[in-house]
């Protein structure tokens, strides 16, 4: 069983109805005894850092999902938000993040050649692979996919990074490490190519 943390951040059930699609069923849960029966986890998110942070710490969701990832080994895949608080910390808060993987969430900051890009970057883009990983082995020639953040991951170990994009400069828009995966865009919105994505996840055994 898949299951998809809510804690109130953002619309999750177009995640849901995405796994419908591809034949899997998942369950939408605020339970942490239904995330402790769960065979992998799926950790969305739209919004600040410090109120997902929040949210997961009233919801006491923080001791399950840690006993989950870093104990049993579980599969999760962060979206957006979600994979921004699978990180150490955030440029855009103060509080800890969930540091399942090493590495912070930095704001665009752009050059004078780039001054006019605008933040947040809304709309599709290119994702490149930076290395073979199960989570990208049946994606589309030049997938692409639909991003909407101010935000991006900035990894502390490069081995980590799986995708990257170009939005002013390069920078790592998927990280996996071990059972840890975290996307910056949405799959859930991104048509055949995000379908492909969660295909790939649902097989994935988090080596």
């Amino acid at each position: 069983m898949i299951a998809i943390i809510d804690y109130d951040m953002g619309n999750i059930g177009s995640v849901a109805n995405m796994l419908k699609k591809i034949g899997q069923k998942a369950v939408i849960t605020q339970n942490p005894q239904v995330i402790a029966d769960a065979e992998k986890l799926i950790l969305p998110g739209v919004g600040a850092f410090d109120s997902g942070m929040q949210q997961l710490h009233n919801m006491n969701l923080t001791h399950v999902l840690e006993q989950k990832i870093k104990q049993d080994n579980v599969p999760i895949l962060g979206i957006c938000l979600g994979a921004q608080l699978l990180l150490n910390n955030s440029e855009e808060g103060q509080l800890p993040g969930l540091r399942f993987i090493e590495g912070e969430v930095k704001r665009f900051q752009f050059d004078s050649n780039n001054k006019a890009l605008r933040i947040p970057f809304m709309g599709w883009g290119f994702v490149h692979k930076k290395k073979p990983h199960p989570l990208t082995d049946l994606l589309p020639e030049e997938p692409r996919y639909y991003f909407v953040h101010s935000y991006h991951f900035k990894m502390f170990n490069e081995e980590d990074e799986l995708l990257e994009s170009n939005y002013g400069y390069r920078y790592a828009s998927a990280f996996v490490r071990n059972n840890v995966a975290g996307v910056q865009f949405h799959p859930e919105k991104s048509h055949k190519f995000g379908m492909a994505l969660l295909r790939n996840f649902v097989s994935w055994n988090g080596k």
